[in-house]
């Protein structure tokens, strides 16, 4: 009898449509390897989410993105039914969402960050909190949601219509190069460079075809690639993440060789739609979608 899996997705962040292409492109992966599978598009109703995970999946796959679907909270609930499920636990997905307390342990285990500091909106005010060119991100979202860059000559910081909460973490500008490294247990399957076609790797950049070139392998320095990796595995241990996550960096090679690499953050949740880097990087190492994904079913567990 095959192995029957629930792959939760949709969710209601603001990375709803994202998860929505992530949970479908996992579970036609999960047909073609022979999986059972039920999808679930997530609602704030827990009886009805309870409801759909009945009778109980031998594993649910969550596809979600975002708040309550990656920072701890649906795990947590998993956790309690006692259903094995892919990706972070809670803790580590707390961790990693909340992007202050992810740096401090980075730093802890001698990863690089940039520059920052963690205010309030009304404690921005009018001012302009770093020496441009700075940015500006919610400290608690995934995708670069609601991210902006703040140069020199802009007159000041702006949340009109600002949905993200009050916490606002404020990060040196880092020139240079977009890298990302994905890992998958406790290996990391290679570095990729995104160069956007405008502007920085935004949303927009990272879910509309044709906006950003994804270059895998990178093209930069042995060193730089196996620091990159070397971080990515650390940094995935020390958040202590299980499964699949991605690690995203800034690589600054515009005064000095080789450069300086910079993490910025980890993904415990990262994308699987067909534009997405992760299944794309492990093509590279040979592994296919079915194969990405049936490993993650796999390897699935809970702490209950």
């Amino acid at each position: 009898m095959s192995k029957s899996v629930t792959v939760l997705m949709g969710g209601w962040s603001a990375e709803r449509e994202v998860s929505l292409a992530s949970g479908a492109a996992c579970a036609d992966a999960l047909n073609d390897a022979g999986y059972d599978v039920t999808r679930v598009d997530v609602s704030r109703n827990l009886k009805t989410l309870i409801d759909a995970l009945k009778p109980a999946p031998d594993v649910v796959f969550n596809a979600l993105h975002g708040r309550f679907g990656e920072d701890g909270r649906i795990q947590s609930l998993l956790d309690i039914l006692g259903l094995p499920y892919t990706h972070s636990g809670v803790l580590a997905s707390a961790l990693a969402m909340d992007k202050q307390s992810a740096k401090a342990l980075f730093a802890a285990r001698g990863i690089p960050c940039p520059e920052g500091k963690l205010l309030t909106i009304a404690e921005i005010g009018d001012s302009m909190p770093l020496n441009p060119p700075f940015v500006v991100k919610p400290n608690n979202e995934g995708s670069s949601v609601g991210v902006m860059v703040i140069r020199q000559g802009d007159n000041r910081v702006t949340f009109d219509n600002w949905p993200y909460g009050d916490d606002v973490l404020v990060e040196q500008y880092i020139d240079g190069r977009e890298l990302t490294v994905a890992v998958i247990g406790d290996r990391a399957l290679g570095v990729t460079e995104l160069r956007p076609n405008v502007g920085f790797y935004d949303y927009e950049a990272k879910y509309t075809d044709g906006k950003t070139e994804h270059l895998c392998p990178a093209p930069i320095p042995d060193e730089i690639t196996e620091l990159a990796m070397e971080y990515a595995v650390l940094a995935h241990q020390a958040l202590g993440c299980r499964g699949v996550s991605r690690s995203d960096f800034r690589y600054d090679d515009t005064e000095s060789s080789p450069g300086r690499l910079y993490m910025l953050e980890v993904n415990t949740q990262p994308g699987m739609t067909p534009l997405s880097l992760v299944p794309e990087q492990a093509a590279h190492a040979g592994m296919s979608m079915s194969d990405l994904v049936a490993w993650m079913v796999e390897n699935a567990t809970c702490d209950a």
